[in-house]
């Protein structure tokens, strides 16, 4: 009997032509380095007295399929996530092409997603898959990643994989040193780490069904959250939280001119933070910032993603 091992396990991907409808066809083969996405049952203990102090068997509870997808950053597979993430695109150019997304819209995309351990065989088709949240890490080097939380409506476990032939994309993968942080267009001084956190605070809609599913998951008020660490050498960023003044931020990841995804946040609050003396090293400021809509934009957050891949593929 083989064993089943992470090396050979693969992650399909297809969009869903509505909400928990599994697609037929050749499914998107994509990168990432781990995945919690499962189901699981829970079991209620049985409250029924009068038989002894031995309980009785429990109870099945319903159906939760969620996890998180800790994907490689790159320049034309994360266009996916971010459709999955924040909706459709709007795409400008013709090679490159700049595809721009824009939070806050009413509704997004749902997938079908297909984890495979061929070895078993087992492969473990989820349908109603919902991107949830987007979280990345900016330090000064290694492989930049991003952390995508998912909810799905159900699993089903095959003896083979349903996603025909599955294609593929050009792997084109950012490093850490490719990323930078700015804050009204000029690199923020002193930065010694960055993170930034998108949410769509999915509400799962649980009614009451005989096989333990969801209904769906809606986006609810979305969050955009983050903290930026910075050597304490200036007041600047101190003065601007004390007084409550907005500022924009913008994360990117640049390889060059064709080939780049930024993160402009248009309207960041950031707290007073603590500063504390804890030896004889430097002293560190941490802000852990959160963002609004911004009246001039008409949203909180823009990402605009730069490759060769035309519209189609992220549709």
């Amino acid at each position: 009997m083989s064993r089943a091992y992470g090396s050979n396990a693969t992650l399909l991907l297809k969009r869903e032509g509505s909400y928990g409808s599994i697609p037929t066809g050749n499914y998107m083969q994509m990168p990432f380095n781990r995945c919690s996405l499962s189901s699981e049952q829970g079991l209620i203990a049985d409250p029924v007295l009068g038989q002894g102090r031995d309980p009785l068997a429990p109870l099945q509870d319903v159906i939760n399929d969620e996890g998180d997808i800790v994907i490689p950053m790159d320049v034309r597979y994360l266009g996916l996530w971010l459709t999955a993430l924040l909706g459709d695109p709007t795409t400008t150019g013709t090679g490159p092409y700049v595809h721009e997304f824009h939070s806050g819209k009413a509704s997004i995309p749902s997938y079908s997603a297909e984890v495979g351990l061929s070895q078993v065989p087992a492969f473990f088709m989820h349908q109603g898959v919902k991107a949830n949240s987007m979280a990345l890490e900016f330090q000064r080097s290694g492989p930049a990643a991003a952390t995508i939380g998912v909810i799905a409506q159900g699993e089903t476990r095959n003896g083979t994989t349903q996603g025909g032939t599955p294609t593929t994309l050009t792997f084109n993968r950012i490093s850490q040193f490719q990323g930078s942080i700015k804050r009204s267009g000029t690199l923020i001084a002193n930065l010694t780490a960055g993170s930034l956190t998108y949410s769509n605070n999915l509400e799962k809609i649980e009614t009451i069904r005989n096989d333990g599913l969801i209904d769906g998951a809606d986006p609810t008020i979305a969050a955009l959250t983050g903290k930026i660490d910075v050597r304490f050498a200036d007041t600047t960023l101190v003065d601007l939280a004390s007084n409550g003044t907005p500022v924009d931020l913008q994360f990117a990841y640049i390889i060059d001119a064709d080939n780049s995804v930024v993160f402009d946040c248009h309207e960041v609050y950031l707290p007073k933070p603590k500063l504390t003396v804890d030896g004889p090293g430097g002293v560190q400021a941490s802000f852990d910032f959160q963002g609004a809509k911004n009246a001039t934009a008409g949203r909180m957050l823009t990402v605009t993603l730069t490759n060769d891949e035309d519209e189609s593929v992220y549709l």
